[in-house]
């Protein structure tokens, strides 16, 4: 049975399941629940995700939830390329990344929680836009000493790990609320690199069938016409 991504496309967290899907060159079917309408909370999909959350992986067996879960089941049930360094301490500081982002940022300026800033706290798009970067600018100034520590072309060395996974979609996030992201040039400079892959390419936002094109953020490069999608990028996300 082929796999099933229940995702919506600018959901970060279905995101960095799309970008894993395309490096390791697995192919499946996506289903789209409207997040801004409640979609996710109908009863039929929560009968395969309870938390009425995406994305929710469907295996054939089971139905797999939580992106960090399903990044490491995919990495361990197609190992090549693997999406983790070698080395327990490499492994752990990866894992790390993909925390600080997925456990620490993310959660703060999800949909829910502003939705609940405007419906619940009656805050106007500027204070939902500082909430953001309130808990945006810690997390990638961390992140920016990780990856100066660690990086390389990528987040960790120079080989996309799941905290590229994790870290470009954030990326996009930032930049839709208007965080500043200009003291973080290691961050850009990965953003900028992966931008340039065809794995990555693949899987953005912007691009995905169910994408509002009236909501898309577009790129200050146009990267349809730049964009080399070529044998030496695949063969680069090999090594």
């Amino acid at each position: 049975m082929p796999l099933t991504l229940h995702g919506y496309w600018r959901s970060g967290a279905a995101w960095r399941v799309r970008i894993a899907l395309a490096l390791k060159g697995v192919g499946y079917a996506q289903v789209t629940h409207d997040l801004r309408t409640g979609a996710q909370k109908d009863p039929g999909f929560l009968t395969r995700s309870p938390q009425g959350l995406v994305p929710a992986l469907d295996i054939g067996e089971a139905v797999l939830i939580q992106s960090l879960a399903i990044l490491e089941w995919l990495d361990e049930r197609y190992p090549e390329p693997s999406l983790l360094p070698t080395g327990l301490t490499a492994r752990a500081q990866v894992r790390a990344m993909a925390a600080a982002i997925a456990c620490d940022i993310h959660p703060l300026n999800n949909l829910r929680v502003l939705q609940s800033l405007r419906s619940d706290f009656k805050a106007d798009a500027n204070q939902v836009n500082e909430w953001i970067a309130r808990w945006v600018m810690p997390g990638f100034t961390a992140l920016e000493a990780m990856i100066t520590r660690h990086g390389g072309t990528f987040a960790f060395g120079d080989t996309p790990t799941i905290a590229d996974c994790c870290l470009i979609p954030q990326v996009y996030s930032a930049r839709r609320f208007g965080v500043d992201l200009g003291a973080f040039s290691r961050i850009r400079g990965v953003d900028t690199h992966c931008a340039g892959l065809a794995a990555f390419f693949q899987a953005q936002a912007d691009g995905q069938p169910d994408a509002d094109q009236k909501s898309i953020i577009r790129c200050p490069v146009d990267l349809a016409s730049t964009l080399p999608l070529s044998t030496e990028i695949d063969e680069a996300l090999r090594r």
